[in-house]
């Protein structure tokens, strides 16, 4: 049967209504909403769904909302909700840059957005692409479009959930990004790449399993050289793997010990009760397909899939920091929701690096103590690694200097610019290390702790889905206000580290 047979999908939840809620401060958000169409170009036609409400320690509150059209899913409508401890609005965080004045019927066939969006998919078809009717609304203006999803697999097992976005009047491919994203018992494991370890095991019938009861029941299973099945790590004596890839389970130590570190960094540095802030735990997949070199975050699943590597230049993708970097792709996905595309896909994929890193120093194991270079242990060469935050540019690729064509570059080759950026607010210009993008700008650093803080409040209460280099500025300039004030040291370097990269 064809794969282009059609499939739209329906609208879903109900949304939350424009004028009540169930939740007064939601009721507040949308007062407000209603009151700044200046702000937030709300003109009677829209609906919002609660994404997320953060209420600091002083009561201001922090309201994320996703929009719907006529209920369409507004891509790129999503808004923050800023308000005093009083009620007064403070300021609203919008990717947005115009009304929404769209005719919602389109003039291109559902059934030739497939046909378009199949042929960009370069892996093969792995189920019926799917279609969604929506507001595409990332460029200057609003339009009406089709979201296609069009899943495939590649030759060496890489598995692909394409959305791509076509103009539902002309046809034309507006945007595309991938949803995969790259990069209670007391047991003993030996990892492979972090000497021996602590773990946290459920104990069953059998003996004991790789699932991690205090930490949302997390837990590691085995593909087998496999891209679907597997099944969870299990052992007789709670001693897991032997630190060498002769034993399957010490890969999975890396996983299980990395998923742990991560919940525990999100817990106890900035109060994040695991990936989606629920309380429950993501799984991930080792030994996925054959010599394969990567490690992918996936909405879909909620997990954490690792490569073995290709055996010549890459090891099995297990390391610390890239685990770390993996489940960040999920915070990101609960909260700002960085669209993998463009500069925002830069700045997702940055946010990935930056906590990876931040979670590596957490950990402060000292088979991999903390550094900013991603990824470095899994070269098998000892001194190579998939990024360097201090100085992208050496990976030959990756850019560490705004550009205006940044945005068209690979999402993990424009994050170096919000690499660098971190680099130089945690640890200042003068390292000898890094470098600055402009002659004359010289940046005192605040150290990792402020800087995390500051980035971590920027990704959670102001950016949005669209958000771009400038509004990353901004969004970490407002962090640093509320975290220090306008006038602080924090502040003055969060300016300075931004000019470093040449982001004004």
């Amino acid at each position: 049967t064809s794969l282009l047979s059609l499939l739209v999908l329906a609208v879903g939840c109900a949304p939350v209504a424009s004028t009540s809620s169930e939740d007064p401060l939601v009721d507040q958000a949308l007062s407000h909403l209603e009151a700044r169409p200046d702000l937030s170009f709300v003109e009677g036609q829209e609906s919002f769904e609660l994404r997320d409400l953060m209420v600091d320690e002083e009561g201001s509150t922090h309201v994320r909302l996703d929009r719907r059209y006529q209920g369409l899913r507004v891509i790129g409508g999503d808004v923050v909700v800023h308000s005093e401890l009083d009620g007064r609005l403070r300021e609203i965080s919008a990717t947005l840059a115009a009304p929404i004045r769209v005719d919602i019927h389109p003039a291109v066939p559902v059934e030739d957005a497939l046909a378009i969006a199949a042929d960009e998919q370069a892996g093969k078809l792995t189920a019926e692409p799917t279609a969604e009717k929506v507001i595409y609304a990332r460029g200057e203006f609003p339009v009406l479009a089709w979201a296609v999803r069009v899943d495939g697999i590649f030759e060496d097992g890489h598995p692909s959930e394409l959305v791509v976005i076509v103009d539902a009047l002309t046809g034309e491919v507006l945007e595309q990004w991938d949803g995969i994203q790259e990069a209670a018992a007391a047991g003993t494991g030996r990892a492979l790449y972090l000497g021996t370890v602590s773990l946290t095991t459920n104990s069953v019938a059998s003996g004991y399993e790789l699932r991690d009861p205090g930490r949302g029941n997390s837990y590691t299973i085995n593909m087998n050289n496999r891209t679907n099945g597997g099944s969870i790590f299990t052992d007789a004596d709670n001693t897991w793997g032997n630190g060498t890839t002769s034993d399957s389970a010490s890969a999975a130590v890396d996983a299980q010990y990395g998923a742990a570190v991560s919940w525990d960094y999100y817990l106890n540095t900035h109060g994040r009760n695991g990936i989606a802030n629920n309380g429950a735990g993501s799984y991930s997949r080792v030994h996925y397909s054959r010599r394969y070199n990567n490690a992918f975050w996936s909405d879909s699943c909620f997990c954490m899939t690792y490569g073995d590597g290709d055996g010549n230049t890459l090891s099995p993708l297990v390391s610390l920091d890239v685990a770390g970097h993996e489940m960040s792709h999920g915070v990101t996905s609960r909260t700002a929701n960085l669209t993998y595309s463009g500069e925002s896909g830069g700045l997702n994929e940055a946010t990935s690096d930056i906590f990876g890193t931040m979670i590596e120093y957490y950990a402060n194991n000292a088979s991999d103590a903390g550094d900013y270079k991603i990824g470095e242990k899994i070269y098998r060469n000892g001194t190579s690694a998939l990024r360097y935050m201090y100085y992208p540019e050496q990976d030959g690729v990756s850019r560490g200097c705004y550009v205006s064509t940044l945005g068209s570059l690979d999402v993990h080759y424009s994050s170096g610019v919000a690499n660098h950026f971190f680099y130089l607010l945690a640890e200042g210009s003068s390292t000898g290390l890094s470098h600055v993008c402009n002659t004359g700008t010289v940046v005192t650093g605040i150290g990792r702790a402020a800087a995390e803080r500051i980035w971590y409040r920027a990704l959670t209460v102001y950016m949005t889905s669209g958000s771009k280099y400038t509004n990353a500025r901004t969004a970490t300039l407002n962090a640093a206000t509320d975290l220090y004030g306008s006038g602080s040291a924090e502040y003055t370097a969060v300016a300075n580290a931004w000019t470093a990269v040449q982001v004004n």
